[in-house]
């Protein structure tokens, strides 16, 4: 507590959680035109050849790290640019929008090579389709929601999500990570709009199965399960991007809180929601005061481990969400005031980038164990931050999410 800016960020907690912030402290229109200004200035340094998507920027560099559409990370871009769109209404982000998602469409016509799709096609398709109600876009939807269909195994009633040899994974056995969570809400959107109940019941059973056996007696949450691929038992919980096995990698957590509120949204089942909140206040009881994660709850460098602006822009806008479904009033406010106490932080000088590159956010980390994107710019990071302010916009007018 000796750094002066963690100091201002304790007495900001303090303050919101003691009601003494409003919720309108923080301007969530005025953070969203950041954004928006600094999509302009990427746009102008995209690569006119060859992989052109923005995936990440390294400590000390002002250059993004551009991938093809096959990375997991490619949907995020033109999600952005919808979101941009969304806030701004302008023609250029619209156009820029349809151009970067179209580079997505092999996705919906290839065969599944891992579990991302909901994360690639949804976050670009499904947001242009929610606001623009494109017919071409429900198509490519549905039939990427078929192929993502292709991975499930009955026999253990989850998705594979790597369906190929992965380190310490125990392939051919079958494996899910609690990232797969996020793509269900393909599936369930899909179902709805005439992809059929089979989709909703894989997507129910993914999320029923995962709640059961991925989640430690404390509901922090492993990040991977192993199972036997015949018998559909359970082996072990272990991780691949956390600290260790049975650590809690705040990432992985951050997937599980916006996960289950989104699966209870979708399909009313309280047992959804009361897990939501139980991985949601496990979360909160451990985070530090500013609101923004260490990468691994239980990482022994803390505090100087790096931290994870990612997971805390997940989990805001999860909160967001999941403090409009829960009737406890104290419990609600609890979950809003948490989430814009987040986003008031990755707001700051100390997390957002400003001119020190045209990303929002600094302080990401994605692949720890494995050296990668640490303490970096990361377009995910960028892109659950915009949604946050667009829900904290909303409901800031009275407005509901969906």
């Amino acid at each position: 507590m000796h750094n002066p800016r963690y100091l201002a960020f304790a007495i900001i907690a303090l303050l919101f959680f003691s009601g003494k912030v409003t919720f309108a402290q923080l301007n969530a229109a005025k953070e969203l035109a950041y954004c928006t200004e600094q999509v302009k200035k990427t746009l102008k340094v995209i690569p006119q050849q060859g992989n052109n998507i923005p995936r990440s920027i390294v400590p000390g560099s002002s250059k993004w790290k551009f991938v093809g559409y096959k990375d997991w990370c490619s949907g995020f871009w033109p999600g952005v640019l919808w979101y941009s769109y969304e806030a701004t209404q302008s023609s250029v982000f619209l156009s820029e929008a349809k151009a970067f998602s179209s580079e997505l469409i092999p996705l919906s016509q290839q065969p599944a090579f891992d579990h991302d799709l909901g994360f690639q096609i949804f976050n670009s398709y499904g947001n242009g389709y929610r606001l623009t109600k494109n017919p071409e876009y429900k198509k490519i939807i549905l039939k990427t929601a078929d192929t993502l269909a292709t991975l499930f195994n009955p026999k253990v009633g989850t998705i594979l999500s790597w369906p190929r040899e992965v380190s310490g994974m125990q392939w051919p056995q079958h494996n899910t990570i609690i990232d797969n969570m996020i793509n269900l809400e393909m599936l369930f959107w899909a179902a709805k709009n005439g992809g059929g109940k089979r989709l909703y019941d894989i997507a129910f059973s993914h999320a029923n199965i995962t709640m059961k056996n991925h989640f430690r007696p404390d509901y922090s949450a492993y990040h991977a399960v192993i199972y036997d691929r015949e018998t559909g038992k359970k082996i072990k919980g272990v991780t691949h991007q956390g600290y260790a096995d049975d650590s809690m990698w705040a990432r992985g957590q951050s997937w599980a809180i916006y996960g289950y509120t989104m699966c209870f949204r979708e399909t009313g089942n309280r047992a959804f929601l009361e897990f939501a909140q139980k991985v949601s206040d496990v979360y909160l009881a451990k985070l530090p005061t500013d609101g923004i994660p260490y990468w691994d709850f239980n990482d022994p460098a803390i505090p100087n481990a790096p931290k994870d602006a990612s997971a805390a822009a997940v989990v805001a806008s999860g909160l967001l969400e999941l403090s409009t479904f829960v009737k406890n009033k104290a419990k609600s406010q609890k979950y809003r005031k948490a989430a814009e106490l987040m986003l008031t932080s990755l707001s700051s000088a100390a997390y957002q980038s400003r001119n020190k590159n045209t990303a929002f956010l600094l302080h990401s980390t994605g692949h720890k164990p494995n050296g990668s994107e640490i303490d970096t710019s990361i377009i995910y990071a960028d892109y659950y931050y915009m949604e946050a302010l667009l829900r904290l916009e909303k409901l800031q007018k009275g407005n509901k999410l969906k």
